[in-house]
């Protein structure tokens, strides 16, 4: 644990304050607004297409990452660094993400009636991390050498500040736990109660959906502490972080408001911890750990209400 406080200290101590703080703001701002107006909730889910759905995500996704992109690169000492690849990733990737959220599964209406809609409802999330990671193995492959594919080294990974970190996690969720718009959210695995009268062995589904709900964070962790730090890094350094952390907190807008806030302060911690280890094996470890927590704690705080 002693080290990643190394490391936070160190970015805390050499991060530009001027850039941290405008940023803060800005991402404060588009917070503010979503939870006013329900942007995420209200205004793009009641779009009729998906079309629309995947213009309006795309155009919040770059407010909250080519917007503060702007200001980093409006520091003298990034511009001799920019090259057109690096303008053709800031553009890529809010479109990529928003085709992620938005893009239909294919086996929706595959199968009628209740185990087409448990069919789809295991298969999305698998399907959306197709969606990501083949254009990231296509970058992969074009871009210069990087460490393992988008950080996914495992090798030397030293696990017990991450299991530090969850132990710090726990009493939140618990706290979590207790408040009614969490667990109006959680757990994410009641979506799938349709088929608990249907079957005599609904801890094998229950798990199925877990797993698949699980690989979400797969695809969160290559996406935002993979590509959007290392195949930036090489062109601004570690002032990648911070429009990565404003982008992280933006595709959380539909989010418990708590959940919301502490997921850009979350996205600075992984995304520096993947920065100095060179590897996102912890954060996605932690991210796992804690999005499973919060499944757990959903389930426990709704049945005390009972």
């Amino acid at each position: 644990m002693t080290v990643l406080l190394h490391y936070l200290r160190d970015y805390v101590l050499t991060v530009d304050k001027w850039l941290l703080l405008i940023c803060s703001i800005w991402i404060g701002i588009l917070v503010t607004v979503n939870y006013q107006l329900g942007i995420e909730r209200e205004v793009i889910a009641s779009l009729g297409t998906r079309y629309y759905q995947f213009a309006a995500l795309a155009g919040l996704y770059a407010c909250a990452f080519v917007i503060p992109y702007g200001l980093v690169i409006s520091r003298e000492k990034y511009r001799n660094s920019l090259t057109p690849v690096f303008f053709c990733l800031l553009m890529l990737a809010p479109l990529l993400f928003a085709l992620k959220v938005s893009i239909a599964n294919p086996f929706e209406n595959f199968i009628a009636g209740i185990w087409g809609d448990y069919l789809t409802a295991v298969t999305t999330l698998p399907f959306k991390l197709l969606v990501v990671l083949i254009p990231l193995w296509v970058l992969a492959r074009l871009l210069l050498r990087q460490q393992g594919f988008w950080g996914m080294a495992w090798r030397d990974v030293q696990w017990r500040p991450y299991l530090l970190m969850m132990g710090f996690m726990l009493p939140l969720i618990v706290f979590a736990s207790t408040q009614p718009d969490f667990l109006s959210a959680y757990p994410r695995l009641k979506q799938i109660d349709f088929i608990l009268p249907h079957t005599d062995h609904p801890i094998i589904f229950q798990l199925l959906y877990e797993i698949s709900y699980g690989l979400d964070f797969v695809t969160i962790e290559l996406f935002f502490r993979g590509f959007l730090i290392f195949a930036f890094v090489r062109y601004v350094g570690a002032a990648a972080i911070l429009p990565m952390a404003t982008f992280y907190c933006s595709i959380h807008f539909g989010k418990p408001l708590f959940e919301c806030i502490s997921s850009y302060f979350g996205g600075l911690i992984l995304g520096v911890i993947a920065y100095r280890t060179h590897s996102i094996a912890g954060g996605l470890a932690v991210h796992l750990g804690v999005a499973w927590m919060m499944e757990i704690g959903g389930y426990f705080g709704n049945l005390a209400l009972k």
